[in-house]
């Protein structure tokens, strides 16, 4: 348990310290919010579903099995609420034009217009795919899950990983052909 610093702050919260869970709330919320947002491509349901995830986190504590990363855990359940709000609300696959990507910060003005062209391009090309291949390609290349933890969260093998991973990877080339 001393390894795993997040097992430690599980412990801490099954043994009534409430702020071991702000702590787990504060390291992830980022996280679990760009996974929301890339299945969703709408900020105020990815808000809204980083929120639900934690009261589901919070109810279902005593579920997680420490033989997986916390991370992956419960970056399981953000991805199927971001999955099941999707599903409720039938919405169309789209990037809204005027959405910003978190993160795109630089000191040089030029560069920082750059970066943020090149980030709309890449994100609108993602949006673009389906969610099985945005699912698979930020998993492992904005959160850098290992192909183990991908397969754990989408519930699957990990050789099905490496091939949809692939494959997801040569469609997004193709959408981004004209970066190269």
């Amino acid at each position: 348990m001393d390894k795993d610093p997040d097992l430690a702050l599980v412990a801490r919260y099954r043994n009534g310290d409430r702020s071991a869970f702000a702590r787990l709330v504060e390291k992830y919320q980022g996280p679990l919010y760009n996974a929301a947002f890339r299945v969703l491509g709408n900020p105020d349901d990815a808000l809204d579903t980083t929120q639900a995830v934690f009261l589901r986190v919070a109810e279902r504590l005593d579920e997680y099995d420490p033989q997986y990363k916390f991370f992956s855990w419960i970056y399981r359940i953000a991805l199927n609420e971001s999955l099941n709000l999707k599903r409720r609300n039938r919405r169309e696959e789209h990037l809204d034009e005027e959405a910003e990507i978190p993160g795109a910060e630089s000191a040089n003005p030029e560069w920082q217009a750059i970066e943020s062209e090149v980030s709309r391009h890449i994100s609108k090309a993602l949006m673009s795919m389906t969610t099985q291949d945005r699912m698979v390609i930020t998993l492992r290349h904005f959160s850098e899950c290992s192909y183990r933890d991908i397969g754990y969260i989408l519930d699957i093998e990990e050789k099905t990983v490496k091939s949809r991973l692939f494959e997801a990877r040569q469609r997004l080339g193709a959408l981004l052909g004209d970066l190269r």
